[in-house]
């Protein structure tokens, strides 16, 4: 029988003084999780998304950068040593970035514009581009270099982007008023290991191309599908032919926005979704890579829960290593 997993993305956080210092998905009314996944175990959460699935699908932590695996995830090409890059919207002021989280929808239209306007700038390297939520996007062209850069979401001092990558980013901010794009998980593709036996057939559903680089590196068909809604039904169909990854991305953005009411929503809405599109499923296994705060808005680095329907030999609240979870849940030798 085939199994869903589904990955709330962020979910766990910090207690939250707007909530009597309750966490969101302790008050999010989610009666289809609860009924359903009645085994409740834990174990331990990564820095970010692609960390924890590698090692949850593969056993391994990987060894391709993210904005490598992103490439993937997209397409994009990344053949004969091109370097990846993952582009996200910033403000670059006093030696420091600033994430920009929560932006207007003119400012995400207009920053890929701008962007747009000024790629021809790195023509001799022949650029590939490939945008997607909030004015992000995953940039490769054929270079070198492989800087490591700071990572979102946490503010930090910023390392000056080298030669004609520069001057596009400059000429951004001078469109937006000073909002850019600032690289960062900057990369090649490494060593890739093969998924667990027991999950080579699986579909990925997601509006993230972290989680569909991740799947499309171990050869597992994806779908980019930006509406979550949308994304239940394309899991429907799917999950009649092999493993289904359902991934609920929103959940991590509202968190990044500080926004423990949307976080609430998505979470209900979610398990909404779930009762509606699967309730005649017995297979089921949520999961969560990292906390994410909404008093904050940084991941969490903590024991991170994962729940399933299905009888293991796993018993509730028992702490499981990261790289063990799906053998033990699926049964492989």
């Amino acid at each position: 029988m085939n199994t869903l997993f589904v990955l709330l993305d962020g979910m766990e956080d910090d207690p939250n003084p707007h909530l009597n210092g309750k966490k969101p998905y302790e008050v999010a009314k989610m009666p289809f999780l609860y009924s359903k996944a009645k085994h409740k175990m834990y174990t331990t959460g990564r820095g970010y998304t692609q960390l924890y699935l590698n090692e949850f699908f593969t056993g391994y932590p990987p060894d391709t950068s993210r904005a490598a695996l992103e490439a993937q995830g997209f397409g994009l090409d990344m053949k004969n040593g091109r370097t990846a890059y993952r582009l996200s919207p910033a403000y670059i002021n006093n030696g420091m970035i600033h994430w920009a989280y929560g932006m207007n929808d003119a400012d995400v239209e207009n920053i890929v514009i701008s962007m747009k306007k000024h790629l021809h700038l790195l023509d001799k390297y022949d650029p590939d581009i490939r945008f997607f939520t909030s004015g992000r996007a995953v940039l490769t062209i054929q270079c070198d270099n492989s800087v490591d850069y700071p990572a979102p979401p946490v503010d930090a001092p910023y390392k000056e982007v080298p030669g004609e990558l520069k001057t596009v980013f400059d000429n951004i901010a001078k469109d937006m008023n000073g909002l850019t794009y600032n690289p960062w998980g900057v990369g090649k593709l490494g060593k890739q290991y093969p998924p667990f036996p027991c999950i080579e057939n699986m579909t990925a559903v997601s509006d993230s191309p972290t989680a569909l680089g991740v799947a499309a590196a171990l050869g597992h068909k994806t779908y980019l599908i930006n509406n979550v809604d949308e994304r239940f039904p394309v899991a429907k169909e799917a999950l009649k032919h092999g493993h289904v990854f359902l991934h609920i991305d929103e959940v991590d953005e509202y968190s990044h926005e500080k926004d423990h009411n949307k976080k609430i929503k998505i979470l209900e809405h979610t398990d909404e979704l779930m009762s509606e599109y699967f309730s005649d499923e017995d297979n089921i296994v949520y999961f969560v890579d990292h906390g994410t705060s909404c008093v904050t808005g940084e991941h969490i680095l903590m024991t991170v829960p994962f729940w399933t329907s299905i009888e293991t030999d796993m018993k509730d609240g028992d702490m499981i290593p990261l790289d063990q979870i799906v053998k033990r849940i699926l049964k492989q030798n």
